[in-house]
């Protein structure tokens, strides 16, 4: 099993690193640095431009970025901003290594892949968002985007080995200020955000912020919508000098149409919708409340109390199409009703200590976590007369089938208890190491009620492991290297009745950390290998799953942010990823390349902003985004090719409080299909389109 691996090749990737001069006494000074408040970043606070320089989400400390033995990718809100995008995936894309996986119809924010692995997980201010089917997070509450690469399971415990991306949401802030923006684009899009931050004492010890946003879309895909309407308030209170309340929460309205996209055909439009625009739209809505104390004991030590709980359902009939027929030109169709609901409850204890061993010193982290995770889903597919459509001339309004019902009803929950321990440590000026684990106990049973109420339930005892070194070669080269595992429960049944084992991985990567310009840019490049066992495969007897899959990654990402001049910011990324499937079966057998990875992509977003003159304030910029070909679905030959996009902004700062901007996407409308799930699930890419804002601060 991976995880029994970790302990040899953990010691043979820090011994990349580890020179045994080092225990001697070598100790060296540092340059002195001045800190002041205005120049202070925190972890969760506001990034200036697009350089984060701390984070809290590989070590939940706040922590330099410099200083830990790990790849982080942090995209700050200004990214999005820039780009004129309200989408998460945007942002991914200047992440390095993250690829676009299925988006559930355009319901979600349903799974992506971060250094070849699919995963549904992501984490919002480090509790666990994504379980169920919840509406994708609303940048209007984001204030940075945070992945952390390779397995991450002895922090955040069950997940994919590939990578966690992590949201931190804006938080209270001590000065009084309102943000409205308004913007407008291309087939019909119109979107509100205001952003409301109040004081609510004269002493700033109680703080309020409210963020909310509505949204009215239309889209190129003919008969597609979707609606938005997000709220979310939060507030702050220093109860004494020692102690601190955050209280934060959301409401999402979240209204769409189901669409699954074109089929594999030539000469088909990208605007075809294979749907019925009579069936409505599925409804998704979200409430999410989530509070954190804490509490200064010493100088040293401090103890943080939290609790996130999530409630969500999602509602909806559609008709999705199926694959195309030997007559080159219909589709048959299948007509599901759906009905889930869900509910995610999360409580965490941690205590954090600074101490010193000798020379040596250490920040601890000692926590636990308890969470109860309950899903109820009912997806009915009706069957019936054909219902078919023809994709080259569609005719909609076609009766619904009225046949047979089948499909999935089943119940599920999840009780896990975790308790994970980490340690920072400065062993000299220039070595600094962190090792972490976290043991965690989980229970799972699954009702299900289309299988005479069958019953399973099993429980996995996980115990997972990190560590890494760092080693500061200069100030501003670093050279780093680490091993961790991960693990992930499978859900569903097998051919027995019975639940899968869990997921297993383990992780290697070793990179470099570099600082220039005059420490105004940030440069990581890292080489990872990541493995990943009891995957779950199609058993081609039965049309069920069973968990007999292996699956391997490997290759290096570059990533980059920060100011080349006073005038000109920048981020990028480029990766190159090899992964495929290393023990399957008929239907994916080994060496097949795995869904939706392309072995290299890259993108590069560049402003120059004006620093003098009537356009001071006023920037120009462009994106570049690559994705080369990918497997279009699992164990065939399908790919979709590779694709490139430009596309250009502006702003103009009219007065200090209001900037106009425009954003021209797609600049040489490249016809190109950013998803697919299989060669009948296939998402085009948006053709080229503009969006005009108007920004108005108070």
């Amino acid at each position: 099993m991976p995880s029994r691996r970790i302990a040899p090749m953990a010691g043979l990737a820090l011994g990349l690193l580890f020179d045994p001069a080092y225990a001697e006494d070598n100790t060296l000074e540092l340059d002195t640095i001045s800190v002041t408040t205005d120049a202070y970043e925190s972890a969760t606070g506001p990034v200036k431009g697009y350089r984060a320089t701390r984070s809290a989400s590989a070590t939940k400390t706040d922590t330099a970025l410099r200083d830990i033995p790990q790849s982080i990718s942090v995209i700050p809100a200004t990214v999005l901003k820039d780009l004129g995008s309200t989408q998460v995936e945007r942002a991914l894309e200047f992440a390095g290594g993250v690829s676009k996986q299925n988006n559930f119809g355009g319901l979600t924010l349903y799974e992506y892949s971060v250094r070849g692995f699919t995963t549904s997980e992501f984490y919002q201010d480090g509790f666990s968002a994504n379980r169920g089917y919840p509406s994708t997070p609303d940048t209007a509450n984001i204030e940075r985007i945070e992945v952390l690469k390779g397995p991450a399971a002895s922090l955040y415990g069950r997940g994919d080995p590939g990578g966690t991306v992590n949201i931190v949401t804006k938080k209270p802030q001590p000065d009084a200020f309102t943000t409205v923006q308004t913007s407008a684009g291309s087939w019909d899009r119109y979107r509100t955000a205001v952003d409301l931050n109040t004081p609510l004492d004269s002493e700033g010890n109680l703080l309020s912020r409210v963020n909310l946003a509505v949204e009215d879309n239309h889209s190129f895909r003919d008969h597609v919508q979707s609606k938005r309407v997000f709220v979310a308030p939060s507030f702050s209170w220093q109860l004494d000098p020692d102690t601190h309340l955050l209280v934060e929460s959301e409401l999402v309205r979240h209204s769409s149409t189901f669409d699954r996209g074109i089929v594999d055909a030539s000469g088909v439009s990208r605007t075809t919708f294979l749907g019925e625009p009579n069936d409505g739209d599925i409804d998704n809505h979200n409430n999410r409340l989530q509070a954190s104390l804490e509490h200064h004991l010493n100088d040293a030590w401090k103890l943080r109390l939290a609790s996130h709980y999530k409630q969500g359902s999602l509602w909806g009939d559609a008709s999705e199409n199926r694959a195309l027929n030997a007559d080159g030109h219909t589709i048959d169709r299948r007509y599901r009703e759906r009905s889930t609901g869900w509910h995610d409850s999360i409580t965490q204890v941690e205590l954090r200590g600074l101490f010193d061993i000798g020379s040596w010193q250490h920040e601890l982290l000692v926590g636990t976590e308890y969470e109860d995770y309950r899903k109820k889903e009912r997806v009915t597919a009706i069957g019936g007369s054909r219902y078919t459509l023809d994709i080259y001339n569609p005719v909609y309004g076609q009766p619904k089938p009225n046949g047979a019902r089948s499909g999935t009803d089943f119940f599920e929950q999840t009780q896990s208890h975790a308790l994970n321990l980490q340690d920072q440590v400065i062993f000299t000026d220039r070595l600094r190491g962190m090792v972490g684990a976290r043991f965690e106990h989980f229970e799972q049973s699954i009702d299900d009620f289309t299988r005479n109420h069958a019953r399973s339930h099993q429980t996995h005892d996980a115990l997972t492991q990190r560590a890494g070194l760092l080693y500061q070669l200069t100030p501003q080269v670093g050279v780093f290297a680490n091993a961790s595992t991960s693990f992930k429960p499978n859900s569903g049944l097998g051919a027995d009745g019975k639940s899968f084992k869990p997921e297993e991985g383990v992780g290697y990567e070793v990179g470099v950390k570099s600082e220039l310009f005059d420490d105004r840019l940030s440069a990581t490049l890292a080489a990872f290998h990541i493995e990943k066992e009891n995957v779950l495969t199609l058993d081609p007897a039965t049309n069920l799953n069973r968990a007999v899959g292996k699956a391997r990654s490997q290759g290096l990402d570059l990533q980059l942010s920060g100011q080349v001049s006073d005038a000109v910011r920048v981020i990028g990324a480029f990766a190159y990823i090899d992964a495929e499937v290393t023990k399957g079966d008929k239907t994916l057998p080994a060496g097949s390349r795995i869904l939706g990875v392309a072995k290299r992509s890259g993108s590069l977003l560049g402003v120059y902003e004006f620093q003098d003159g009537a356009l001071r304030g006023s920037d120009l910029g462009a994106a570049f985004t690559y994705v080369g070909d990918r497997s279009g679905e699992a164990g065939t030959r399908f790919e979709l090719p590779a694709y490139h996009t430009v596309d250009l902004l502006a702003h103009y700062k009219a007065t200090d409080n209001l900037t106009v901007g425009l954003n021209l996407n797609n600049l040489f409308d490249e016809n190109y299909y950013e998803r697919s799930y299989s060669s009948y699930w296939i998402s085009p890419g948006e053709p080229r389109n503009f969006t005009v804002s108007l920004t108005l601060n108070l």
